[in-house]
C-alpha cells in the first residue's frame, strides 16, 4: 500500500510539473507575440544571437526578391528580342523596296537588328542556371538553417519560460521550507536542462548562419561571373557589328575634296588673267 501510494505522489507531482512547465511557456510565448517587455538582462545575453538571426532572415528574403527579379528579367528579354526582331524584319522589308542608298542602309540596320536579338537570347542561358542554383540554395541550405532556427526558437521560449517559473518560484521561497525548497530545485534543475538545450541549438544557428553567408557569397561569385562575361561578348559582338555598318555606310570625302580643288583652282585663273592687265595698265601711264 505504502509503494502504491508513493508511486500515485510521484506520478500526480510528474503531471503537474509537466503543467506548470507548459503554462510558464505559454505565459512566455504570449510575452513575445504581444512585444511586452522582457528581462533587459536576457535580452542582452541574446544580442549575438539575434544580430545572427537578422542575417538569416536578410538572406532568406533577398533569394525570393532574386528569384523574382530574375523572372521578370527573363521575360524582359525575351520581349525586347521579339520587338527588335520585328523593327529588324520590317526595316530589312522597307529597305528591298527601296533602291535608293537609304534603301540600303534601312536593309544593313534590319539585319544588324535581328542579329542582336538572336544574340540577345543567349543571355538567357546563364540567367536560368543562376535561377536554379539560387532556388536550390533556398530549398537546401535556407530551409535546413530555418529548420534550426524554429527549434532554437521553441528552445528559447522553454529556458525563458523557465526563467520566469523559477522567478515566480524564488519571491515565494522560505529556506526553512523544505517542500518550497524542493520544489525551487526542481525548477532550477529545469533552467539548467533547457539552458543546456537552448545554448546548442544557439551555436547551432550562428554556425550555420555564418556558413550561409559564405555559401551565398561564393554561388553568386561563381555563377554571376558567367553571366557577365556572356553579357560582355553578348556587347562585343552588336557593337562590332553596329561599328561595321557604320563604316560601310559613311559619306565619302572625295567629292567634297574634289569640289575644293576645282573652287581653288578656278580662283586661281582669275587671279592670273588679272595680273597682266594690271601691270600693262600701270606701265601705260608711265
Amino acid at each position: 500500500m505504502d509503494y502504491m501510494k508513493s508511486f500515485h505522489l510521484c506520478h500526480d507531482s510528474s503531471v503537474v510539473n509537466k503543467f506548470q512547465q507548459k503554462y510558464w511557456k505559454t505565459k512566455q510565448t504570449f510575452i513575445r507575440v504581444t512585444g511586452k517587455k522582457e528581462d533587459e538582462h536576457v535580452v542582452a545575453s541574446d544580442a549575438n544571437l539575434d544580430a545572427k538571426l537578422e542575417v538569416f532572415h536578410s538572406i532568406q528574403k533577398t533569394c525570393m526578391e532574386l528569384l523574382k527579379v530574375i523572372e521578370q528579367y527573363q521575360r524582359r528579354i525575351c520581349l525586347l528580342s521579339q520587338e527588335e526582331n520585328d523593327l529588324g524584319r520590317f526595316l530589312r522589308s522597307q529597305g528591298s523596296q527601296d533602291k535608293s542608298r537609304a534603301g540600303k542602309i534601312m536593309q544593313a540596320s534590319g539585319k544588324a537588328l535581328c542579329f542582336s536579338s538572336q544574340q540577345r537570347m543567349a543571355l538567357r542561358m546563364p540567367l536560368c542556371r543562376l535561377y536554379q542554383e539560387v532556388e536550390t540554395f533556398r530549398y537546401r541550405a535556407i530551409s535546413d538553417t530555418w529548420l534550426t532556427v524554429s527549434r532554437m526558437e521553441q528552445s528559447r521560449t522553454e529556458y525563458r519560460g523557465a526563467l520566469l517559473w523559477m522567478k515566480d518560484v524564488s519571491q515565494e521561497l522560505d529556506p526553512d521550507t523544505q517542500k518550497q525548497m524542493e520544489k525551487f530545485r526542481k525548477v532550477q534543475a529545469q533552467v539548467r536542462s533547457t539552458k543546456a538545450s537552448f545554448d546548442k541549438l544557439k551555436n547551432d544557428v550562428c554556425q550555420k548562419v555564418d556558413l550561409l553567408g559564405a555559401s551565398r557569397c561564393n554561388l553568386l561569385s561563381h555563377v554571376l561571373t558567367t553571366y557577365q562575361t556572356t553579357l560582355l561578348h553578348f556587347w562585343e559582338k552588336t557593337s562590332r557589328n553596329m561599328a561595321a555598318i557604320h563604316e560601310s555606310f559613311r559619306p565619302s570625302e572625295l567629292p567634297t575634296l574634289k569640289v575644293k580643288e576645282a573652287s581653288a583652282r578656278r580662283a586661281e585663273r582669275s587671279e592670273r588673267r588679272q595680273q597682266p592687265y594690271g601691270f600693262s595698265s600701270r606701265t601705260h601711264r608711265k
